[in-house]
């Protein structure tokens, strides 16, 4: 399904579908939180923290796929639209909104 995707509106519910399990969307948030953290410190120390962005969204997110949700990450045929969504599902979810979108997808809480 996710090669037919033509539009971020078809995008957005298959991304939550991949993301059906509590347990991988909470090693997404931890992975998404952390690249603010080495985000900061690249901008305050300059140096290698710019190569633990990346790292630290991607590792966690893809460690979650692999391991808890056994499917393949988004990242690898929509990167943009998967990056773009790694970060509308962590801000909606801290500001207690993504339940409704979740339910819409198709997707239980738990």
């Amino acid at each position: 399904m996710a090669n037919r995707i033509t539009t971020y509106a078809e995008f957005w519910p298959f991304y939550l579908r991949e993301h059906s399990r509590m347990a991988t969307r909470r090693l997404h948030y931890v992975g998404t939180a952390l690249t603010f953290v080495f985000l900061g410190l690249a901008i305050w120390s300059g140096g290698w923290w710019w190569l633990a962005v990346p790292a630290a969204g991607y590792g966690f997110a893809w460690f979650a796929h692999f391991r808890v949700e056994r499917n393949r990450p988004a990242t690898f045929t929509h990167p943009w639209w998967s990056l773009v969504s790694d970060y509308r599902m962590f801000f909606l979810a801290i500001a207690g909104r993504l339940g409704p979108h979740l339910r819409a997808a198709g997707v239980g809480q738990g």
